[in-house]
Formats: structure tokens, sequence, C-alpha cells
């Protein structure tokens, strides 16, 4: 087995713990990698040394956003996901620095399952493609006035949106900037799309739930200054007025390890702060 392990060098004690994590697992017998910049540092084999086809899992250490970063980065690599939490708001980095070892354990048992989550492809009238595991962003950037945002669901009409923007998360982004901009929470198995209005004008423009089998057509209709469109606040361009940009399911899927140990209503109360008790 080989594993690429990625330390967050803004966290203080990333290397020091991905050190330990290098040193338990190559007593197991696994392979530990690192980008070869680090690898030193962990006394980790440098990634240029293996094909990163036979990487198997790619432990992250930080928090959501570690992962995302990590996702684009390398994208190339089809291997699962696995976070150890060293932020504060983690859904997907869910492992806590107190379970890293029992948590490392249960993977090399094989005491897991491995998640393919949605993720969502958009592409420009000009034909350039978008991917994003969380969510697509349109906001109105530079202009200080509401933007008008209409959207067709499969070329029909559903509405035009006046408000700050809107978002369109995957379930996996359902818990991002859609759950603060009072977006629903869905389930990461959900095969969804949710549409959610920035500070809308009208307070009847709520958010809504679609299959993630429709095409949505977003078109930007103010004659102001371009909007500005992000892909999980990672890659960006500006939207004309007049332009349509086109959001459906991506063929590619984002791989998380789900341990057994770990559950994900019990992430959702303790991340959320959920007081309610069983009576």
């Amino acid at each position: 087995m080989i594993i690429a392990l990625f330390p967050n060098e803004k966290k203080k004690q990333s290397f020091d713990l991905a050190k330990g994590i290098q040193e338990f697992l190559t007593a197991q017998g696994i392979i530990v990698v690192a980008e070869d910049e680090k690898a030193p540092n962990i006394g980790a084999k440098p990634m240029s040394s293996i094909d990163r086809k036979d990487i198997n899992f790619l432990i992250t250490m930080g928090g959501d956003g570690t992962i995302l970063r990590l996702s684009y980065r390398f994208g190339d690599i089809d291997a699962a996901i696995i976070g150890i939490n060293l932020g504060h708001l983690g859904f997907m980095a869910d492992i806590p620095i107190s379970d890293i070892y029992p948590s490392l354990t249960d993977l090399i048992k094989g005491s897991y399952k491995i998640e393919n989550r949605l993720m969502i492809e958009g592409t420009t009238e000009e034909g350039n493609v978008y991917h994003a595991v969380n969510d697509m962003v349109f906001h109105r950037a530079a202009n200080q006035s509401l933007i008008e945002l209409a959207i067709h669901v499969d070329g029909l009409y559903l509405n035009t949106f006046k408000a700050d923007g809107i978002i369109i998360a995957t379930p996996n982004g359902s818990t991002a900037y859609s759950l603060a901009a009072g977006g629903p929470i869905l389930s990461p198995r959900l095969e969804a799309f949710v549409i959610t209005p920035i500070c809308p004008h009208t307070i009847s423009n709520r958010p809504i739930v679609l299959t993630a089998e429709h095409e949505l057509q977003i078109q930007y209709l103010n004659e102001y200054d371009p909007i500005e469109v992000r892909a999980d606040g990672l890659d960006h361009f500006m939207m004309k007025t007049g332009q349509i940009f086109r959001v459906k399911k991506s063929d590619r899927r984002f791989k998380l390890v789900n341990l057994l140990r770990h559950d994900y209503y019990a992430t959702l109360r303790t991340k959320l702060g959920w007081s309610g008790k069983l009576r």
C-alpha cells in the first residue's frame, strides 16, 4: 500500500504530526510518500520516486479548505482522501488529532467505505470547463447594486433572482457557503444540486433542491460590470452581461474515505453545536 501524506505548512504542528504518522505507517509496512520538497522533513519518500497512479490514499492535514486545494492540485491522482482536522469547521476533514492513530489503524484494517460524492461541471459559452466539489458561486463582485440572474432548468425558465448572487452547491458543499446563506443541509449521498440565493431582494426567493440529472443555465442580465464566478473559491472567471453559464453533473467523482468509527450525523451535531438530547 502507498499513502501520500500532505502536511499543511501553515499549521505549526502539522510537520511534527506528519513525521509521527509516517513512522507509524512505515512500521506497518506501508510506503509513505510526500511532495518532493516536504518529504525530507517528515522522513517520507519523494512523490517523484513512484508512479502516482499507484497511490492508494491521500492523507491531508488541515481542514476542508486543505482538502479542496489538494483535489485541485492533484486531480490526476485517482485515490480517496482522508482528512485530519487541524482547523475548526471540518465536515470532510473529520478526524481529530486525538483520534489519529485509532483511525489509521481502522484504515489499515479496512474498516472504512469510500464515498464517491457528486461533483458539478460548469461550461462557459467559450467552452472553458470548471469543476467543483462544493459549489459554483455567482457574485456581484465590484457592482454596488444587486444583480439579476435568470435560471433555466433543461431550457425551462425557473426564476430571475435579484440578489448579491447565487450559489449552486453539491450535497458535499451544502454545509459550506450555501449553509451560511440559509441553504438546507443535504445528505452527502444524494444526487442533487441546491440553488441558494445570496441576500435576495425578495424574501420569497428561497433555496431550491433539484435532482442532478438536470442541466442548469445561468444568465447574467444586468448591463453592469462583469460579475465573478468561482468554483470552490479556487478557480474563477468574470461573466459579462448576457452571457450564459451551463452547470451539470460532472463525470468526475470526489472520493472521500468514510471510516466506520466516524458518524456523519455526530459530526453535524458537533460542528454545528446542536444541543438536542434524547429523552
